[in-house]
């Protein structure tokens, strides 16, 4: 393996204060009770900032401030709030270096997936849903489409900026305004776009940003004046949401966990599955919710692809997230590394093979080194249960029957992944997986232009592209 200097992102880039309020109604706020929280760099464990925490009369004052905006807002012609829109992508464009160090200083991501896959997309779907702010009527969803009121949006820790754009851009567009809850070990992003949001000169009260744990959340998606729910995270959070807003007329969309099958046939280059099993499991340390966590190889081809996925394993750096040469960062946090530990250890302990590369972890903060088992069955729980970190369960099958019983053998059905130099066999194969994304020959690609969402346990509605408007329309 070759030997890199370490090349760090400066991280005096970014600015970030002692202390930050809640943003409701164009300007920072204290909470009214007083309640602060903690957010710290999870590859060094060092405190960050302070941070409000909401409570419920917090909550009231934020999705009144939303109500407010509403009228004005939704009464704009598309084309400007398309302005808006358009002017926030560009601002993001403009501060994209600061904002990408700060989400890896917060999240533990590597640098250069914050900055080069992260952010480019956050721009993206501003851009992408400006463009859709005057072509309402034109999207399929009736002659005059209106938008509901006022969103509550509660988003995840692992892509805590783009979640936010999967959100906050296609309600913007329509006409909504938007309270929104960052994940409490990541609000650090959110708080930066609301400047973002003041820069823009956006209405106050257009977006409003709440900072807390569950209980925030909890006030928010139940508030009588919400119109409208967005959740992406747990699927055992997703139920407790679906509960809450059950029979209040509310529309909800939610997006939850995965237990992806990434499938490669033996016509498949091993070179190029490889590099897409090792982008499917250990892009952002395994935290993502459509994460290739279940390889599933057929058994001709399994020695020599799992030789190589060593290989290719042991060139992969783990260390400080800021470095540019960084492969994988820092686990997000000590209660997720707990949850990944013990899995691991699980999988062990029910007869799974576990294999790491050689690798020194730092010694301070959240780490766990790239890990695969196999031996796998379907029995094991590391094949059935959401990891959500750098582990991968490989499993074999001999036939594409087997593979697609195998492949759809979850409660989960969030994204899947086809490996053959057949297209007449993955369009096959595609067909029949039970899967809201299918990747061919690629994994974990993203576009603002695409629909995403899942089957199953893994939620309902869909964000991005075209079907993302309608989620905000009545």
């Amino acid at each position: 393996m070759f030997e890199y200097a370490p090349a760090p992102e400066s991280r005096s880039v970014v600015d970030i204060a002692p202390s930050y309020g809640l943003f409701i109604d164009g300007s920072f706020e204290q909470a009214l009770e007083g309640g602060v929280f903690k957010t710290v760099n999870p590859a060094s464990e060092e405190v960050l900032a302070e941070i409000a925490a909401a409570g419920q009369e917090d909550v009231d004052r934020a999705v009144a401030a939303a109500r407010r905006a509403f009228g004005p807002w939704s009464a704009l012609p598309g084309s400007e709030r398309a302005k808006y829109l358009f002017r926030i992508a560009r601002i993001i464009q403009e501060r994209s270096r600061e904002l990408a160090v700060l989400e890896s200083l917060d999240n533990g991501k590597p640098i250069k997936e914050s900055r080069d896959v992260d952010l480019p997309l956050v721009a993206a779907h501003f851009f992408y849903y400006a463009g859709w702010a005057d072509k309402l009527a034109y999207a399929g969803f009736g002659p005059d489409p209106r938008p509901l009121g006022v969103a509550g949006q509660v988003i995840p820790w692992n892509f805590p900026l783009l979640m936010l754009a999967w959100k906050i851009a296609p309600a913007l567009a329509t006409g909504n305004t938007v309270v929104l809850k960052p994940a409490e070990t990541t609000p650090l992003s959110a708080l930066f776009f609301a400047d973002v949001c003041r820069q823009a000169e956006l209405p106050a009260g257009v977006v409003n940003i709440v900072t807390g744990a569950g209980d925030t959340g909890a006030y928010l998606v139940s508030h009588p004046d919400v119109n409208k729910v967005a959740f992406t995270g747990s699927t055992e959070v997703g139920r407790e949401i679906a509960r809450a807003v059950a029979g209040t007329g509310k529309r909800l969309t939610l997006e939850l966990g995965g237990k992806a099958a990434n499938i490669v046939f033996d016509d498949a280059p091993i070179d190029q599955a490889v590099e897409g099993i090792v982008n499917g499991i250990f892009f952002n340390q395994g935290h993502v919710c459509c994460a290739g966590s279940r390889l599933l190889v057929q058994e001709s081809i399994a020695e020599e692809l799992l030789a190589s996925l060593k290989r290719r394993m042991a060139t992969l750096r783990v260390g400080d997230p800021l470095d540019k040469n960084t492969d994988i960062g820092a686990i997000n946090s000590a209660a997720q590394l707990a949850r990944i530990t013990e899995l691991s250890e699980i999988g062990a302990g029910e007869g799974a093979e576990r294999w790491s590369p050689a690798c020194e972890l730092p010694d301070r903060g959240f780490w766990f080194a790239p890990t695969i088992f196999t031996g796998v069955t379907q029995a094991h729980r590391i094949a059935r249960e959401e990891i959500f970190g750098p582990v991968l369960s490989v499993l074999t099958f001999r036939t594409p029957a087997e593979a697609i019983e195998k492949a759809n053998n979850t409660p989960y059905g969030l994204s899947a992944g086809i490996w053959s130099e057949k297209g007449s066999r993955i369009l096959s194969i595609a067909d029949k997986l039970r899967a809201g994304v299918v990747w061919a020959n690629t994994f974990n690609k993203f576009d603002p232009t695409s629909p995403f969402g899942g089957y199953k346990e893994s939620g309902y509605g869909r964000e991005g592209g075209r079907h993302g408007l309608e989620a905000y329309l009545a």
